[in-house]
């Protein structure tokens, strides 16, 4: 069953704050099935489909966050959205009918303030910090600058790093230390704009977690027989995993 996957994201919460990283297609479906209410952020990774094609479906937090008024009509609220000044660009490219403003007619488009990501920022009692990472040749078109994310809460640091082919070392400088690192791990095979597990463990090696989840990989990955092969530190993520610092 852990060869069904759905495309690489993640729900974060401390009890009182939520945000999602990236709303890949299956988003709306994981969170019927794990039962997720409260989502009071959106940071996004990048700008490529399969991690921005579910964003439409954040509308219905629009409305779950809104309020209700004596004439039973809800107002919605305006969900934050993170992410680099280029990947918001796209967005407004991708999804054109995206405003920050309630409509007349009701909640049927998401209603969304977009913040560019230049330094580290501040959702709820989470610190996040940016870490730019290079996923495929000089950037095109097609390989949108991308970000992974340090995110700390009450001396608590997970790295989350979910499509790359290289780490700058200015963004290893910030991932000491960690409690979890997540990252790319496509297969096996040399992939130009994604992580093999040859290299993927190099920088696991390098940075030195604690703990490991690999995410994003391929079909070619079965993750029994991949997981059998690497060291108790180092797992397979899976829909559904739940992890806690």
């Amino acid at each position: 069953p852990r060869d069904r996957r759905r495309r690489s994201g993640a729900w974060v919460t401390d009890g009182e704050t939520a945000f999602l990283v990236d709303t890949p297609p299956e988003m709306r479906l994981a969170c019927i099935e794990y039962g997720i209410s409260k989502v009071d952020a959106v940071v996004l990774t990048h700008s490529h489909m399969d991690h921005v094609a579910g964003f439409d479906d954040v509308r219905r937090f629009n409305t779950l966050n809104g309020t209700t008024g004596p004439d039973g009509k809800v107002v919605g609220r305006p969900l934050p959205c993170y992410a680099s000044a280029e990947t918001i660009e796209a967005m407004h490219g991708i999804f054109k009918y995206i405003s920050d403003k309630p409509n007349d007619m009701g909640l049927f488009r998401p209603m969304i303030v977009f913040t560019p990501v230049e330094a580290a920022f501040q959702i709820g009692g989470f610190t996040l910090t940016p870490l730019p990472v290079v996923h495929g040749p000089p950037t095109t078109d097609a390989t949108p600058p991308t970000n992974g994310y340090l995110v700390e809460r009450g001396g608590a640091r997970l790295a989350y790093v979910s499509d790359c082919c290289e780490i700058p070392d200015a963004s290893l400088s910030l991932m000491n230390d960690l409690d979890v690192l997540v990252l790319d791990c496509l297969r096996e095979r040399f992939h130009p704009t994604h992580l093999n597990l040859e290299k993927a463990m190099s920088y696991v090696e390098r940075i030195g977690p604690r703990r490991t989840y690999f995410i994003h990989m391929c079909h070619d990955v079965k993750h029994a027989e991949f997981e059998a092969r690497l060291p108790p530190s180092v797992r397979l993520a899976y829909d559904g995993l739940d992890v806690e610092l």
